[in-house]
């Protein structure tokens, strides 16, 4: 497959799979493998909505972590949803994965209410006017709630899952309160969350939540997970991750 000059194939360790980024835009990160692991349990023969899939990598890992189900992912950046589709082709994954360009706050014009059995979602975290602006635009939409933010994310979710349905996020900490507002507000109820924290000597910096359409109230905090230990290697749990 040819790669454009600043392209280059990475290695993802799993099932021989392959990912294209792109050097100079936004690379995929630790939190789209431990969201593609948190949502493992998503069931046999589901149709999955990945909402703002960027490159792509999230629906190529649950391909690998979930078994006969179909992914769509959907993304409003044209070239790097062009980026996504050919590396769908370069995992022979056509059959498993479809890349869609589109805003997702359009998405009710394409999909009816209840059409997706599973949603996981990695959306940008920043605020517009918080954090760092970075003058790549490809970048500033991924980090930034330029193109949608975190309640548009939530509020189609809960169009476009099936009841019972859940949706599984990944996001950072502080960011908590806005989630959970959000979540009940679309009738999307909090069931299980699990922080995610650098060393056990950090403050956590990523939070997994997964929510249930028109689910009875109950929430589980799993035991956390830490990235690194003491001396700066991968934990076991994190190996474990990784098939290692």
């Amino acid at each position: 497959m040819e790669l454009k000059e600043t392209e280059r194939i990475d290695d993802l360790e799993l099932n021989g799979l392959k990912i294209i980024q792109d050097k100079s835009g936004f690379c995929f990160g630790m939190d789209s493998v431990l969201l593609s692991d948190f949502a493992k349990e998503i069931k046999r023969n589901s149709a999955i909505l990945d909402m703002g899939t960027g490159t792509g990598i999230l629906s190529i890992l649950l391909s690998a972590k979930t078994q006969d189900t179909k992914i769509t992912g959907v993304e409003i950046q044209r070239q790097v949803a062009e980026m996504a589709r050919r590396s769908v082709q370069l995992n022979h994954l056509e059959e498993r994965i479809s890349i869609v360009c589109e805003d997702i706050k359009k998405l009710k014009k394409k999909y009816e209410v209840g059409s997706f059995d599973a949603i996981v979602t990695n959306p940008p975290y920043k605020k517009v006017g918080t954090g760092r602006i970075n003058e790549n635009e490809t970048k500033l939409i991924s980090r930034h709630e330029i193109a949608a933010n975190l309640e548009d994310f939530i509020q189609m979710a809960s169009y476009l899952l099936k009841d019972q349905g859940s949706i599984y996020i990944v996001h950072r900490p502080e960011r908590l309160a806005d989630i959970m507002i959000s979540l009940r507000k679309y009738k999307l109820e909090p069931k299980v969350m699990k922080f995610i924290y650098p060393n056990q000597e950090k403050e956590p910096n990523l939070i997994l939540v997964k929510a249930t359409k028109n689910a009875k109230t109950f929430l589980k905090v799993e035991k956390p997970i830490y990235i690194y230990d003491l001396q700066g290697n991968y934990t076991k749990e994190v190996l474990e991750i990784y098939n290692k």
